[in-house]
């Protein structure tokens, strides 16, 4: 069960964002991922709970963020409820969308998760919802993925795989590249691993 820390920052002036605190876990019916993220003074900033099932679907999200709270899955693409801090105005979205997305890294996981791309295939067209920091607001973006390579690094556990994926949003054109092992990013704009205490999970 891997479990560490991210730090986080604007991926365009790279103002500290702070950190998310994680655990995940392939499991016999999908995958989870939860963590805690903190401000760069060390306060609490939110949660996030995913769960996919083995096909990579959202099968269950709950995010906490400045006492915004989101319910969602995958339901007629995907439904959620969006309650705000005084707990008296929850309302339904839905969109016609694959899955979720937002500022957790456990999202760009759970993308290529669904998509299980080849390396050098064709870029893979993908709706999102996303649920944009502080008041979780959301929004439908479109991107494409491709895996571009798959490379073996040997370490003092085995061997490791990276996936390195070139992502676009198709709105603005903007690209960048994340870098995966197995249910960990190792690098994504934004995102950096700071520090890991076991190795990363093994998709069946």
């Amino acid at each position: 069960m891997p479990r560490g820390r991210y730090s986080l920052h604007d991926p365009h002036d790279h103002t500290p964002l702070g950190e998310e605190h994680f655990q995940c876990a392939p499991g016999p019916s999908g995958w989870r991922y939860v963590s805690r993220t903190t401000t760069p003074s060390g306060d609490d900033a939110g949660s996030v709970d995913l769960a996919l099932d083995e096909l990579g679907r959202p099968i269950r999200l709950e995010l906490h963020a400045a006492s915004w709270q989101v319910r969602g899955a995958a339901i007629d693409g995907v439904t959620w409820v969006r309650t705000d801090p005084t707990g008296t105005d929850a309302r339904e979205g839905n969109a016609p969308a694959h899955a979720f997305t937002g500022a957790s890294p456990a999202f760009l996981v759970a993308t290529a998760r669904l998509l299980r791309l080849a390396p050098g295939a064709p870029a893979t067209r993908v709706r999102l919802v996303a649920f944009t920091d502080p008041v979780l607001a959301p929004r439908t973006v479109d991107q494409s993925w491709a895996l571009v390579k798959s490379e073996a690094h040997t370490t003092d556990n085995g061997l490791l795989t990276v996936d390195e994926y070139q992502v676009n949003a198709l709105d603005t054109g903007e690209q960048h590249a994340v870098h995966i092992a197995g249910d960990v990013v190792l690098a994504a704009p934004g995102i950096e691993l700071e520090d890991l205490e076991s190795p990363p999970s093994t998709f069946r």
